[in-house]
């Protein structure tokens, strides 16, 4: 700024015995309020200015070999794709939503009846179990499964959330939608709204029972990723988690539609409960095109292990999924361990300070660089050969002026080359730069010692 002062105001040799003169204030003030919106406007920026991207790598392998409780793995025990029946499978982490293990667990198909978990969620959140629920004749005219409910006939919406995740009633499900939603059509968009903000951006799905459709958006249907997110969000998010695992846990439920002059008993289905110590809760599923479909649950030894199959077979080979899931749980349980990964595996390597002469204190003058912090813990399940990677995404050098609190970066952590999670980087301390004031001061001090000393 100084600079383009001296551009258009060449020194002049004052003649001798010459007055001393007035500050003309109009010509003052101009310059003071020019340089003040100015400086105002440049200076903090200069801090947020990136440099090319300066990244290091660390790899969390070295640092994990000089931990006594490290176990190394053979790399051959890994489950294989040909060791699956699903045409789609995904092991994933319950505790945090990652994906241990996928078998094209991105491409779309059917998946039947497991759409059933988020009808149940979408009811249990938007509705009350002890709405009455009036059946209408599209109800009622569901294809098997049924419960057989007729038209006008009452319901709790608790009975028949019972007969929709223990006896998977179609039914049932077309009821529940139309009284959550006030049509089928209204409630599929309750549900396609409430994948998007789980996070699953491959779903889509037109029927509340998971019966084979298709409209001018695609399928009926999910990926195999997406369906383990809806599963972990109705028993790890939800606010109504609690009461859909008391449901789904059920083994035997016994009701009356409100008049009293009908009883139906429902059945467990979900066979997994019995097969495996901390299977948890699941949900099956079956049509011609979807073939047969599971998502379900395991908790052992303070791990969460969240198992979706889609494609497993068809008419004849109904116990695939029971095979696929139980190879899949116990490879977890048995090749994932707890890790915690916190933030002393960075090299937090001080950045130096790139200082402009006409905003450089005193003070400051020996100082070269300045820390930066990035903070976090993170508890995961990991395979002893997992390869986690941390990028620093910093700039070269930082400008003036910089304070305490101030984020200038992130740092990325991977997992075999997936981003996992990213971390913002600030800085610790605080160095002032010229302010305005500092400017006006000096420049005001700079015009008077040139023109009237």
């Amino acid at each position: 700024m100084l600079g383009l002062y001296f551009k258009y105001h060449k020194r002049k040799q004052k003649p001798a015995g010459r007055r001393r003169q007035k500050i003309p204030a109009g010509f003052l003030f101009a310059w003071i309020l020019v340089a003040s919106v100015l400086l105002c406007s440049v200076i903090p920026a200069k801090a947020f200015v990136m440099q090319p991207q300066q990244q290091r790598i660390v790899h969390w392998n070295d640092h994990s070999k000089q931990n006594s409780n490290t176990l190394q793995v053979d790399t051959e025990q890994k489950i294989t794709d040909n060791d699956l029946h699903a045409l789609s499978a995904v092991l994933m982490d319950g505790e945090n939503g990652r994906i241990l293990y996928d078998k094209a667990g991105e491409e779309v198909r059917a998946n039947a009846s497991t759409t059933k978990i988020l009808t149940c969620i979408l009811a249990l959140e938007y509705g009350d179990l002890d709405d009455t629920v009036v059946v209408s004749s599209y109800a009622a005219k569901m294809p098997d499964v049924q419960l057989n409910i007729r038209e006008g006939e009452e319901y709790k919406l608790k009975d028949l959330l019972y007969s929709l995740m223990l006896e998977s009633h179609n039914d049932s499900a077309v009821a529940i939608a139309e009284h959550i939603g006030g049509s089928v059509e209204q409630f599929a968009e309750l549900m396609n709204q409430k994948a998007e903000d789980i996070g699953c951006m491959k779903t889509h799905f037109i029927t509340p029972n998971g019966l084979d459709a298709k409209d001018e958006h695609g399928i009926h249907g999910t990926t195999a990723a997406d369906l383990a997110r809806i599963l972990r969000y109705c028993i790890k998010e939800s606010s109504e988690k609690d009461t859909f695992l008391t449901i789904t846990r059920t083994s035997v439920y016994s009701f009356t539609n409100l008049a009293g002059t009908r009883s139906f008993t429902c059945n467990n289905h979900n066979a997994f409960l019995n097969m495996m110590d901390g299977a948890l809760t699941g949900k099956t599923g079956f049509t011609g095109t979807a073939g047969y479909c599971y998502v379900g649950a395991l908790e052992r030894d303070g791990k969460l292990f969240i198992v979706a199959l889609l494609g497993c077979g068809w008419p004849g080979n109904k116990t695939y999924k029971w095979a696929d899931t139980k190879k899949l749980m116990n490879y977890g349980l048995d090749h994932y361990q707890e890790h915690t990964i916190k933030d002393d595996i960075l090299q937090k390597t001080d950045i130096p300070i790139q200082y402009d002469s006409n905003y450089r204190k005193q003070q400051d003058a020996e100082k070269a660089t300045i820390a930066w912090d990035c903070s976090f813990s993170e508890t995961l399940l990991l395979r002893e050969d997992e390869q986690i990677t941390v990028r620093y995404i910093l700039p070269e050098k930082l400008g003036l002026p910089l304070q305490t609190g101030m984020q200038i970066g992130s740092v990325v952590l991977s997992i075999n080359g997936k981003v996992y999670a990213i971390y913002p980087v600030f800085i610790t301390e605080t160095i002032s730069g010229m302010t305005w004031m500092d400017f006006i001061s000096g420049y005001i001090k700079y015009y008077i010692d040139r023109n009237y000393s």
